[in-house]
């Protein structure tokens, strides 16, 4: 099993910033794709910004030019750096992360989540 734990959510003006982090626990072989994924009231839960283990990154049109994904492989970590927020971007911020397990000699990928953290943005 893997555990990601999320941190920096939290309540912000219009125009400030925030940093969320992600870090990944448990049996793993090695990580894939991490991403953070947004829920706003009422709404689906939609793709923010995501990061390969090696790759370019991806983002939604909403946030770019704002929003910078990073990751530290060697600690198995994602962040968000979130900047120039708006009110529209308040909404529950999930990590993803699709990690392989070695089971029985074969690569195993599977899809884990955080449990979600709040961020607000409000005057």
């Amino acid at each position: 099993q893997v555990q990601l734990a999320e941190s920096g959510g939290g309540l912000v003006q219009p125009g400030g910033s925030l940093r969320l982090s992600c870090a990944a626990s448990g049996s793993i072989f090695s990580i894939n794709a991490m991403g953070w994924y947004r829920q706003a009231a009422g709404k689906e839960r939609e793709l923010v910004a995501d990061i390969p283990s090696g790759g370019s990154t991806n983002y939604a049109d909403s946030v770019k030019g704002r929003f910078t994904i990073s990751r530290d492989n060697a600690k198995n970590t994602v962040y968000l750096q979130m900047n120039s927020l708006k009110p529209e971007d308040t909404a529950v911020y999930y990590c993803n992360a699709k990690v392989s397990h070695l089971e029985s000699l074969r690569v195993v990928t599977r899809d884990y989540w955080g449990q979600g953290t709040q961020v607000t943005v409000s005057s």
